[in-house]
């Protein structure tokens, strides 16, 4: 991949660091809080969401289709609309608005066209399509299984009993369980394949639709069965996106300080709440303070052997920091994230071996063996979360450049700003 001459300058820290951190919104919650009030039965509001690209698309998805989403002090105001079509949705490289959006779409009167990034068309979506279909809508996609196409909605849904392979992304089966109250014979989802992957976003799809009640019965392995009703009107205030927190936690293992996040939930169904537990494996002190949550570094990393299988978005870092240990590190379970926003194993083993590194990649994960690493520039293939592995490992090694690191703001717009000033 090329590389811009305008990289940006990660910050280097020679010493301990000692700060603190507040963390913007969740994107996963605010998106999934964001599509059940479009659906719900009268109006809500939504305080403290993030505000970044995939949310911004996800509100004009929405609005779109026919909610009304109206900015307040300190987030939205959303009224449900009749939903209709002819619209057009970009999904720009947003997984939750490519997936979550048409099956909200089939219950429109209209035809709604998706669009969205260029390597947004190479993300897996057949097996949404195929869901979609099998519950009887019709959809224009030329064969491809993938952006573009256009959701031909008919007012309603049937629903009903329908069998995926979400093996690739827990976000099929949140699709299909967000919307699926709203169908006549609302919705019983079951998996056939390899094991489901980031399960907590599941639940927190699952505990979403309980608050609003809806009544879902996951008692069953790999079926979620979701009957039909109304969806109530709830307010929510968005908790902060602990994936997010990431690059932060690390920083106290990069240089051995350390770091306070703000308003760490003692209770949530975040995946990034691992965290906890793998600063703590990698030899950080993790305890609380109140409403913080306290990292203090080791004086030298410890290599993990850990499967990531249900928290695959927190490997880019996971991968810097082990590229920074002491010790081999073995990362299991994340063969799904060749269908991310880019192919992760594969870049994340390009950037790391690019500036020194021993990086392979495994059928499904990555395996790697320190070594000295140097300056250089670290490539992001529009990734965030590329972005944020690249700034992990700048704090280590001085003279490394981050391209693109405005890509951060596809979930945490002003990241740089507030990464410099974090750092210095």
């Amino acid at each position: 991949m090329s590389e811009p001459d305008s990289a940006w300058p990660a910050p280097y820290r020679a010493e301990p660091i000692d700060a603190r951190v507040t963390l913007p919104g969740s994107k996963s919650l605010t998106n999934r809080v964001l599509v059940l009030a479009a659906v719900a039965e009268g109006p809500s509001y939504i305080e403290a969401p993030l505000r970044a690209r995939d949310t911004d698309l996800m509100a004009s998805a929405l609005r779109g289709l026919g909610a009304t989403i109206e900015e307040t002090d300190n987030g939205w105001r959303v009224e449900p609309g009749p939903l209709r079509g002819p619209a057009n949705v970009d999904c720009g490289l947003a997984g939750t608005v490519m997936r979550f959006v048409p099956p909200v779409a089939a219950l429109a009167q209209g035809d709604v066209a998706f669009d969205g990034d260029p390597y947004a068309r190479e993300r897996p979506m057949s097996t949404v399509l195929r869901a979609l279909r099998d519950l009887g809508v019709s959809i224009d996609d030329a064969g491809r299984g993938a952006l573009p196409f256009t959701v031909r909605g008919s007012g309603e849904v049937h629903g009903g009993v329908v069998t995926i392979d979400a093996s690739a992304s827990s976000q099929f089966v949140s699709a299909l369980l967000l919307s699926g109250s709203r169908y006549v014979n609302g919705v019983d989802v079951r998996h056939s394949g390899k094991p489901v992957p980031s399960m907590p976003h599941i639940d927190m799809t699952v505990s979403q639709l309980r608050v609003r009640g809806v009544d879902v019965d996951d008692s069953e392995p790999n079926r979620w069965v979701v009957r039909p009703g109304a969806i109530k009107a709830v307010d929510a205030t968005v908790e902060p996106d602990l994936s997010n927190a990431g690059p932060f936690i690390a920083a106290a293992l990069a240089t051995g300080g350390r770091v306070r996040v703000a308003g760490w939930p003692e209770s949530t169904d975040q995946g990034g709440d691992r965290w906890r537990e793998i600063a703590t494996l990698m030899g950080a002190d993790v305890t609380r303070d109140n409403t913080d949550l306290v990292v203090t570094g080791p004086a030298s990393i410890s290599g993990i052997d850990f499967d990531l299988h249900d928290v695959g978005e927190l490997t880019p870092v996971v991968a810097s920091l082990c590229a920074l240990a002491s010790s081999p590190s073995h990362l299991r379970g994340i063969g799904h994230l060749r269908g991310h926003e880019t192919d992760r194993l594969a870049a994340i083993a390009t950037e790391i071996n690019r500036l020194g590194g021993d990086v392979t990649e495994t059928e499904d994960g990555l395996a790697i063996r320190p070594r000295p690493l140097h300056r250089g520039t670290f490539a992001t293939y529009a990734d965030h979360r590329m972005a944020h592995a690249g700034v992990v490992l700048g704090l280590a090694i001085d003279g490394v450049g981050v391209a693109d690191i405005a890509t951060t703001s596809k979930t945490y717009p002003g990241f740089a700003t507030d990464w410099e000033r974090f750092v210095r």
